[in-house]
């Protein structure tokens, strides 16, 4: 059985028009590219011939990758779970048990993730180390730069509606 790539429908939502742009923008505009360049004469030694059937070739690369993981999609969506155990899907508030630092993270798809948002991919180690956890519950995380661990303590576990990226500040 194929792997499946868990998403928020917003993530899936913003795949899918990712791969609209490159088959309805990029591509088009990378074949003209290429008309033009061939129109310079030699291909051989033209540049601008090479740059473009280079970028032809990560084009289709992309949209090949995006129509693989568009198919093996498992969209979940996180207003339609509950509970106070830590899956994907959950907004987690936590807080590190030295410093008092609070911080909330979303628990999103790989490609989903941003963690200068606050969204951190399902494989992350914090992530992993989360998942199953509870409100009330502690964590020991690797400690920044590697160094030693430090103790999070689990503070919330909400089931809401993830934005896109391009939804975030």
């Amino acid at each position: 059985m194929s792997e499946k790539f868990p998403m928020t429908p917003s993530g899936f939502a913003q795949m899918k028009a990712h791969l609209k742009r490159l088959k309805d923008v990029d591509r088009p505009a990378n074949s003209r590219a290429i008309e033009i360049a061939r129109g310079h004469g030699d291909l051989s030694e033209n540049a601008d011939y090479s740059a473009a059937k280079e970028e032809q070739g990560l084009i289709e690369a992309k949209i090949r990758e995006l129509e693989a993981k568009s198919l093996m999609a498992e969209v979940i969506d996180p207003t339609k779970l509950s509970g106070t155990r830590v899956s994907f899907g959950a907004t987690v508030t936590i807080e590190d048990t030295d410093s008092g630092d609070v911080q909330t993270l979303v628990i999103v798809g790989e490609h989903e993730a941003d963690i200068k948002r606050g969204r951190i991919a399902i494989q992350a180690p914090v992530a992993r180390a989360m998942i199953g956890k509870e409100v009330g519950d502690t964590v020991n995380l690797p400690g920044k730069s590697g160094k030693g661990t430090r103790e999070i303590e689990i503070k919330k576990v909400e089931w809401v509606e993830v934005p896109s990226l391009e939804e975030l500040p």
